[in-house]
């Protein structure tokens, strides 16, 4: 019998901002501290990007750092998803991109706020769904930034970024997690859970990707793909059900290109990613471009 999909209520995995267990890049911590504690000295870099895979923890080291700095409530502003508007001022948080009155919005905010001469920071997360409009009223902000600042902004893609904007940061990168790095973030939230060695391998570092199979089932998903490639008396139809299984979750499309690497099938990697985004921008049937994928993968093995 199949292992029963878990109720995604069961996982409680907290928002950055209410998270404080950080786990790893301690090395960018303690360089961020350094340049606090010494600010009177050498004046700290105002702005601060957060680069590297999605999932390792950026958005909660930026969190961590934003409450060690500013003073006020209202000396705290925040660019996200959850506070993207469209030009009427409505919500509008369609997990793609970050519109230019979001921007505009937060810069009305802080420009109206209280001059207590404490520090105020700007978070940014992030910055790879900033639209073009956003991203250039952001490089005028940072042109010329307001004295006792801080720009905190969290990029996944450092590629996706304005080169302008980028030559105006202090860049940090930050690593993925290591194997017992993974196993300590696992014990805390998903204590109940038995994750596997192979599943730790399988996240490249990343525990928001196990955060997500968990609660999309696709570490269920995953294991069944696995096991059908392996088996050699699996049928058409066998493919196909999966391929249904995988098609209407797009957040699960990687688990094939995760299949691919696990039997360094190297050589169709750029093949299958090209035919994920086929997927995905064009008005295809998901199943059937995921069923060939498969099928590809199958004829290799």
């Amino acid at each position: 019998m199949a292992p029963r999909k878990k109720n995604v209520n069961q996982y409680n995995f907290p928002h950055p901002m209410d998270n404080d267990c950080l786990v790893g890049h301690s090395d960018i911590m303690n360089r961020f501290i350094s340049a606090w504690n010494n600010r009177d000295v050498h004046p700290i870099h105002p702005v601060w990007m957060l680069t590297g895979p999605q999932g390792i923890g950026k958005a909660t080291l930026a969190y961590k750092i934003a409450k060690m700095v500013y003073g006020n409530v209202g000396d705290f502003f925040i660019i996200d998803q959850d506070r993207n508007i469209d030009k009427d001022g409505k919500p509008k948080p369609d997990g793609k991109v970050i519109s230019v009155y979001t921007v505009r919005a937060m810069i009305n905010k802080m420009q109206m706020s209280s001059m207590s001469g404490d520090w105020r920071v700007i978070l940014i997360d992030s910055v790879d769904q900033l639209n073009n409009f956003a991203s250039n009223a952001i490089l005028k902000l940072l042109e010329e930034p307001p004295e006792k600042t801080l720009f905190l902004l969290v990029v996944h893609q450092l590629a996706n970024v304005l080169p302008t904007v980028r030559s105006r940061a202090r860049v940090e990168k930050l690593r993925p997690l290591s194997i017992s790095e993974l196993r300590e973030l696992c014990a805390r939230f998903l204590a109940e859970e038995d994750i596997s060695t192979d599943m730790l391998r399988l996240v490249n570092g990343s525990f928001g990707k196990i955060a997500n199979l968990k609660q999309t089932g696709g570490d269920v998903i995953y294991t069944e793909l696995i096991n059908l490639l392996n088996d050699k008396r699996a049928t058409s139809a066998d493919v196909m059900a999966i391929a249904k299984k995988i098609a209407p979750a797009p957040e699960l499309y990687g688990i094939l290109l995760d299949a691919i690497a696990k039997f360094g099938l190297a050589d169709l990697y750029p093949a299958a990613t090209r035919s994920i985004a086929d997927i995905k921008n064009v008005n295809l049937e998901p199943e059937i471009g995921i069923f060939k994928i498969i099928m590809d993968i199958k004829k290799c093995l």
